[in-house]
Order: C-alpha cells, then sequence, then structure tokens
C-alpha cells in the first residue's frame, strides 16, 4: 500500500519579489528614472563623496594659509611706516677678540647708511634702512657681562650672536648660551666678525664655517647658516633678516609690555623720564614697573612723545615737533601701591589655654600659691641681651631670627650641655658684659676664627661630597643620639602612617614669614580676570612715549653699559607669596646643591638671592590628598624638582634660572633651570628622618630590635607609629625589654636577622626670605622692599 506524502498548502508558500535590476546597465537604470535625481539627505555628512573631501581640504589649506598670512602682517605691523617702531638688536660676543663696532659698521657699509650713536658713549646704537623701510636699534652687550646679556636678549627682537673664527668659545660663553636657552631666545642670527685674509683664508673658511655652525645648532637648531660680514652679500643677507624677516615670538613676555629707554632724564624731586616706544602688551599707569636691580615704583602720568616729521613740499624743510599730549595718568583708587608684604601682628599667634589637670594641679600647689619648680634640665638657661630702657616684659615679646634648621639640630645637644654648666658667677659676668656691648652702637665686625674652628669649618666644607653620596646610598637616615633622649632630639617631628593621605593642618605652627605674605583664594581665577581687563586698559604696542616714574634713586639714573630697560609689572606682581618653581639640574654643573645653599634666582625681569628648600615633584603635578610633599636634601641630576622660595607674585608660564654666585660676579655658574609651577601657600614639605634598628634576635615574625632608641621613655613615646622594614615588612612596638632601649616589635611575616628595622619622623621645613639682587655698588630699590 502506497503512503502518499503530505503537502503543504500553496497558499502558504513565500513568494519574494524578484530583484529586477541585477542585470541593468547604466543606460537602462537612467531611462528607467526618466531624469529622477535622488534628493540628498541633510543629515548625511559633508564628506560623502570622494570629490567633496577634496574639496574640503583644499579648503582646509586655504584657511590655514590666510590665517598664516594673517598672522605674519599682524606681527609685522608694528614695525611698518615711518613712524614704526624700531627692530630692537641684541649684540651679544662669545669671545673676547670680537670688535662689536666693526660689525655693525660693516652692516651700515652694505647700503651706506649711517649708524647713529656708534661713535658715542651711548649704549644704544641707531639706523635706518631706507632700503628696507624700518629702522634697527642695536643694544651693544660687552664681553664677559651674563647679567647685561640677559637683560638685553629679554627686551630684543632679535639676537645677533658673534662668533670668533679663531678662538673657541670659552666656558663662561657656553654657560651663557644656556642661561639664554633657558630664558627664552627671540629669533637668532649667526655670524662671525669681519676677519682679514691672513688670519682666515679663503680656503679654510667654509670649513670654519660649517664647525660653528655645528656649534651654534647645538643651542638654537633652528639655524641654517653662519654669515661672514667680510663679505658684502653676507652682510647685505644679513641686515636684510634682520629688517624684512619676522620675529619669534617668545611666549612669556607676549602679553607684557616693556620699554627700552631711548633717552632718560632725572627731574627734581626723584621724577624719572623715560622716552620709548611701548613693546610687547598694553601699559597702564595703574600699574607698576620695574627696574632691573633697582625695584618697583609708581607711574604718575604718560605722556605721547612722536618723531619730529620733516616737511617735503620743498628742499631744506624745518623739522617740525608735534605738541606731546597726555595720554594716561594714574588714578589713585585703582592704582597698585607699594606694600609688597602684610604687617605682621605678633598678638595673632595661636595662644594655649591650659587643661584641667594643669589648672587642678596648680591650686593644688607647695601652698601660699607659690608655682613649683620645674624639673632640672627642662628650661636651660639662656642669655637674652635686653636693649637700652627696655624692660624684661617688653623684651619677651621680642622674636629671635629663625636660624637654619639644620644647623640647629646639629648644635642644639652642644649648646643645652654648655648652658646647663654654667654658674652664677659666669652668669653675671657675662650679663655685665652684654649690658656694656648694648651700649655701642651695632656694627658687624670681622671675627677671625682659632685655627682649630678654621680646621673644623674647613673639613665639614670637604665632606659635602660624601654627604651627597651618603644620602643617595642612605636617603635620610641617621643615628639617634645616646647623650639626648629622641622624643627632646626630634620633638618638632611627628609620625604619619602615609605621606600622601595622612591629614596635615597646613596653617598649624607657621612661621613669622607667613603672616607678612599674601595668599590667593582662587589663583586660576584671579588670573584669568587679570588678563582679561588687561586687554581693555593701557597704552597700545607701538605707541612712542614719556613715562613719569616716581620715587626712583639718583642711582638707576646714572649712565651704564648696559641699556635702560623698564619691564610693566602685571596686577597684584608686586605682592611676595611663596612660589614654586619646576626645575632640572644643568648637566654641566658638577657641583654639590644642598637645600638652602645661596643661590640667585632668575624669573621675569627679577633677580633675587634665595634660600630655597626642595622638594619631591609628584607625576602630573598632584598635590594628593594632603598636600605633602617629600623633602629633599640635595638638587639630585637627572631628576624634576620643586624649588620653594619667598617671592613676588608671578603670572604665566614663566621660564626661571637658578645661578651660583662665584669669586668674580660676572662669572656665575648655571645651577638649573626650569619653570614657574604656582604659589601655594598650602603646600607642606616635610622632611623626613629614618630611625634605624639592627634585629637582635628574631623568631618567626617576632623580632628583640636594639640601637633604635637608648632608654625606654623614647620607645614608650614613639609606641604608636609604624615599623617597616627594608625588605618591605610592616610592623608594631609590642613592649619595652630592659633599660637600654632593647624593645620587641611584631611584623606581618617572618623577619630576616639581615634586615634593618626603620621609623619614619617628619617635619615641616620653610625657606627663608628672600632679597633683591642689587647691582654691583648700588643700592636695591624700596620697590621691592617690605613697607610695613
Amino acid at each position: 500500500m502506497v503512503v502518499e506524502a503530505h503537502h503543504h498548502r500553496s497558499t502558504l508558500k513565500q513568494k519574494n519579489k524578484p530583484f529586477k535590476s541585477h542585470h541593468a546597465t547604466k543606460s537602462a537604470l537612467k531611462d528607467i528614472a526618466k531624469g529622477r535625481t535622488a534628493r540628498q539627505s541633510t543629515k548625511s555628512p559633508a564628506v560623502s563623496t570622494v570629490a567633496q573631501a577634496r574639496l574640503n581640504r583644499r579648503n582646509t589649506q586655504k584657511q590655514a594659509q590666510a590665517a598664516k598670512r594673517a598672522s605674519l602682517v599682524a606681527a609685522t605691523r608694528i614695525f611698518n611706516g615711518t613712524d614704526g617702531a624700531p627692530r630692537i638688536v641684541a649684540i651679544i660676543p662669545l669671545s673676547e677678540d670680537i670688535d662689536t663696532r666693526a660689525c655693525i659698521q660693516a652692516l651700515g657699509k652694505c647700503i651706506d647708511e649711517e649708524i647713529h650713536g656708534i661713535n658715542e658713549s651711548t649704549n644704544i646704537w641707531a639706523m635706518k634702512t631706507s632700503r628696507f623701510k624700518t629702522s634697527l636699534q642695536f643694544l651693544p652687550v660687552p664681553f664677559a657681562r651674563p647679567f647685561d646679556a640677559l637683560d638685553a636678549a629679554r627686551a630684543a627682537d632679535y639676537t645677533l650672536l658673534l662668533l670668533s673664527p679663531t678662538i673657541e668659545v670659552t666656558p663662561a660663553g657656553d654657560t651663557l648660551l644656556r642661561m639664554l636657552q633657558a630664558q627664552g631666545l627671540p629669533t637668532v642670527i649667526t655670524a662671525i666678525p669681519p676677519t682679514p685674509p691672513e688670519n682666515l683664508d679663503a680656503k679654510s673658511r667654509p670649513a670654519v664655517l660649517k664647525s660653528l655652525l655645528s656649534f651654534i645648532q647645538y643651542f638654537d637648531p633652528a639655524q641654517r647658516r653662519v654669515f661672514d660680514l667680510s663679505a658684502p652679500a653676507d652682510s647685505l643677507n644679513t641686515l636684510r633678516a634682520l629688517a624684512e624677516g619676522c620675529p619669534g615670538e617668545v611666549k612669556w613676555r607676549a602679553r607684557r609690555p616693556w620699554l627700552v629707554g631711548e633717552s632718560v632724564e632725572r627731574e627734581e624731586g626723584g621724577v624719572l623720564k623715560v622716552t620709548g616706544v611701548v613693546r610687547g602688551g598694553r601699559l597702564s599707569p595703574d600699574r607698576l614697573v620695574h627696574i632691573p636691580n633697582h625695584g618697583d615704583y609708581q607711574i604718575s602720568k604718560i605722556m605721547s612723545a612722536p618723531l619730529p616729521r620733516t616737511k617735503h613740499a620743498r628742499p631744506g624743510g624745518m623739522d617740525v615737533e608735534a605738541e606731546p599730549v597726555l595720554l594716561a595718568e594714574r588714578v589713585p583708587s585703582s592704582a597698585d601701591s607699594l606694600v609688597s608684604t602684610n604687617v605682621a601682628d605678633d598678638m595673632a599667634n595661636e595662644q594655649t589655654w591650659p587643661t584641667e589637670e594643669e589648672m587642678t594641679g596648680a591650686l593644688q600647689g607647695t601652698g601660699d600659691g607659690e608655682v613649683p619648680d620645674a624639673k632640672k634640665g627642662t628650661t636651660p638657661k639662656r642669655i637674652k641681651r635686653i636693649p637700652k630702657g627696655m624692660t624684661e616684659y617688653q623684651a619677651s615679646w621680642i622674636v629671635d631670627e629663625s636660624e637654619d634648621e639644620d644647623q640647629d639640630e646639629e648644635h642644639e645637644d652642644l649648646d643645652g650641655e654648655g648652658g646647663g654648666q654654667m654658674d652664677e658667677d659666669e652668669e653675671m659676668a657675662l650679663d655685665d658684659a652684654l649690658d656694656m656691648e648694648s651700649e655701642r652702637k651695632s656694627v658687624v665686625a670681622f671675627q677671625e676664627l682659632d685655627m682649630e674652628e678654621e680646621q673644623k669649618q674647613l673639613s665639614s666644607w670637604r665632606k659635602r661630597s660624601q654627604e651627597e653620596q651618603d644620602a643617595q646610598a642612605f636617603p635620610d637616615e641617621i643615628d639617634t643620639p645616646q647623650e639626648v633622649a629622641a622624643r627632646t632630639r626630634f620633638a618638632r617631628f611627628r609620625g604619619l602612617r602615609s605621606l600622601r593621605t595622612s591629614p596635615w593642618d597646613p596653617y598649624e605652627n607657621l612661621p613669622g614669614e607667613y603672616a607678612r605674605i599674601f595668599e590667593f583664594e582662587d589663583f586660576k581665577r584671579t588670573e584669568r580676570d587679570m588678563w582679561r581687563e588687561l586687554e581693555d586698559n593701557g597704552i597700545e604696542p607701538g605707541t612712542r612715549v614719556t613715562i613719569y616714574i616716581e620715587g626712583v634713586p639718583h642711582e638707576a639714573s646714572v649712565p651704564s653699559q648696559s641699556p635702560f630697560v623698564l619691564y610693566g609689572l602685571l596686577k597684584h606682581e608686586h605682592k611676595k607669596t611663596v612660589l614654586h618653581f619646576t626645575v632640572q639640574r644643568n648637566t654641566e654643573f658638577e657641583g654639590s646643591v644642598r637645600s638652602k645653599d645661596p643661590l640667585i634666582l632668575c624669573y621675569g625681569p627679577r633677580r633675587l638671592r634665595v634660600n630655597p628648600v626642595y622638594s619631591q615633584h609628584t607625576r602630573g603635578g598632584g598635590k594628593g590628598a594632603n598636600n605633602v610633599h617629600k623633602f629633599e636634601r640635595f638638587l639630585w641630576h637627572g631628576t624634576t624638582t620643586v624649588v620653594s622660595v619667598y617671592a613676588p607674585i608671578a603670572f604665566g608660564k614663566q621660564p626661571c634660572m637658578l645661578l651660583r654666585e662665584t669669586g668674580d660676579p660676572q662669572t656665575p655658574e648655571l645651577v638649573a633651570m626650569g619653570t614657574f609651577m604656582n604659589p601655594d601657600t598650602t603646600r607642606i614639605i616635610a622632611k623626613r628622618i629614618i630611625l634605624t634598628g639592627h634585629p637582635f634576635k628574631v623568631h618567626k615574625k617576632t623580632a628583640t630590635v636594639r640601637y633604635m632608641f637608648f632608654n625606654p621613655d623614647d620607645i614608650q613615646y614613639y609606641k604608636p607609629i609604624q615599623l617597616f622594614t627594608k625588605h618591605g615588612r610592616t610592623g608594631h612596638i609590642r613592649e619595652s625589654l630592659g633599660t637600654h632601649g632593647y624593645f620587641k616589635a611584631h611584623f606581618d611575616g617572618p623577619v630576616n636577622q639581615m634586615d634593618t628595622v626603620c621609623m619614619s619622623l617628619y617635619k615641616r621645613v620653610y625657606p627663608r626670605w628672600s632679597e633683591n639682587l642689587a647691582a654691583l655698588g648700588a643700592g636695591s630699590g624700596r620697590g621691592d622692599e617690605m613697607e610695613e
């Protein structure tokens, strides 16, 4: 019997519509469309086709080209026209045999132009080039004057470096190039002076030029050739590069005003008249101006100083001088004051109220309301000078000047022992001698040390290199003294479980200097508002003006070899606070740089004598949870370090340099270079010390430790602080053993007897107060001094 197969009904079968245009040609599709075109959706991207992408690329290139051309025109617009600003050229010789005057005369000779002031004792030479329709101002710098070279390059549009074809650049010249590079170089042009053929023949000249080009490219890789001023063609090309090129912008000074004084006159009453062309940003009379090596001063008014014009209607026409016009005047209500520091109020210090236990103990005293004597050794005898006519109560409010904390810690023990052994007769004799000395004038006299003390200081100075090596091999490790209790010796230190997260109040136990400085509530917002306000107020750059400055000392107006340059300060830049800079050490400097060593800090137009403290720079510059950063005893090679100083406020990313003075004031050593970071008064720089001990006996996770302390009271005092070992174990003190400082400690894992037990203690450190670096033989200006 045949079994019929099951069939579905045909009505349930799906039939798909055939794709009719599968084999259609372009012409068939065109006929089917019948002239209709698909409208492009508005939501589709603009670069939907290859043609559109090509048009977009061409349009982008055209826009970039137009923007570049507009920026070039804007950068050179200030130099155009008959009244255009002159191009400032700093001429810096790098060898002793270079004649700067002959080099500039070679530039003027190639176009038959006269150079004004070159045969006179002036520090600015001027030349008008009718061929290039512009004017040039040359700032000649004497050889081996690094500070004058830095000042000239800071105010220049171009830097003309003169290399000798016969004498190599000295180490001082190499240091000067590094200093210029760290400060920020304007457009550099390199040349050799006119050299006679007997000193440099034509055959060896190309090889010498090639060698000098290789040398200068190490400092400025953008250099493409070294010009030879002996050849008229090279002199013309050098002049063309100076007169027709677009000077590169130095970022940190782009929006800051400055002025090169073409004429400086002094009037009665200490008013200084400085005439020149405003450069950089807008100059406001309400802001202060800075004169290098002298200080900050106020502007009374700004007058116009147009150049005299010659009537060309007839030959031999007379020069017509325009009358000066008052452009701006200081408004006392909105002008910056010369006060740079706050007035410290000693009565606002922290006050400690006695506890109930102390008050109860005082009431239960030794009868008749007498206060019991203090324990022996807790109040060391101390000799204090009392000025004549002042009571002891008044003298008790005199705050002693803070000395170096490191030296205090080293000599603290010896001073304490010597004071405790002094008897009454010696005290009375010494008091009489101090009374007689207080009546004399306070004159600092030279005291010659005896041979023993002299040899001691000499040996300590020679051991600095060994101390630096020890600090690298055993960072922050010190030996616990046996004569003094550790809780007394390290009374200022505290224990932290974590340097990054443990709480630390940034406003506790602050030094007296913190009462004199200023603090920003929001530095970023203040800086943003300051730049916005600067865009609308002041004299536009390119205007020739005469500035009247008040209260300038006579030394500032005395003519010198270096040009007179005036720098306009921004709002608040006269006030002092704590500044932090990120620096890297100069690879060519080989000496040791210890924290609080005296150095010269150069940033912006300022130069200060500072004693900075160094701290670690965390990755990304983050503050962490408590803004605590580890103190560095030395400035190390190859790492970025934060330098903290007391200094006037700065805005923007200003470059900085650290210099060390030598026997010759004109040959400083470049120690480090870097950039301004921020003015943060809450940054805590914590100095760490590590007390080490030896695991005397070990049983699994428990160890008996010795040589960390030498009495049981210290062990009980430091018992809450966590211990750690160099092999990564952590633990705590369990109990004291005996009377010689042994204690039992328990760790989180087995301890090796070859390991070292450590305990970290921390103390906050501060820099010293900074001072102005005055000119040689000149007094510092009152602008940067404290006014209270």
